[in-house]
């Protein structure tokens, strides 16, 4: 699938260009299904503990109708510093042509900087489905029925 990838105007600071082309969104190893993205803030962004900051890529995409891209936490970053993205995965529509931005939040103990060209995410792109809602009394019946949270062994 091809999806095209647009560098935008305000983060073509001259010097960085190259840069940002450089760190567009990438697979990592062969068998990835997300694609790290960086900062593009020219500045350092420092995320206080228990705080969260909007983070700019310096990227918009045009993601083909009937698809979503997911961004997702970085497990190293989450299990290193403690430091995810919120709302995740978070979803971008197709019809969003606006800058990517990551949302990070700092549960770690200690404040964190989020420096140009920092892995920060990863996105995952999805097929989905549109559904139609149909109004109905009954729902067929399942073995699990209405059992919820903690019901198949997980005690809360």
């Amino acid at each position: 699938m091809n999806v095209k990838i647009k560098i935008l105007e305000n983060s073509l600071e001259e010097g960085f260009q190259n840069q940002l082309i450089s760190n567009m969104p990438k697979y990592q190893t062969e068998g990835s299904a997300g694609l790290d993205i960086c900062s593009a803030s020219l500045e350092d962004i420092l995320i206080p503990s228990g705080k969260l900051k909007l983070i700019p890529t310096g990227i918009a995409i045009a993601i083909p109708n009937g698809y979503e891209c997911q961004v997702r936490s970085r497990s190293g970053l989450a299990a290193k510093n403690m430091v995810f993205c919120l709302n995740s995965p978070g979803t971008i529509d197709s019809d969003y042509r606006g800058e990517v931005k990551i949302i990070l939040a700092n549960l770690g103990d200690e404040d964190f900087i989020v420096k140009f060209g920092d892995r920060i995410a990863q996105l995952v792109f999805n097929k989905y489905e549109k559904i139609n809602w149909e109004l109905t009394d009954n729902l067929d019946e399942t073995a699990r029925g209405e059992g919820g949270f903690g019901s198949t062994g997980v005690k809360l």
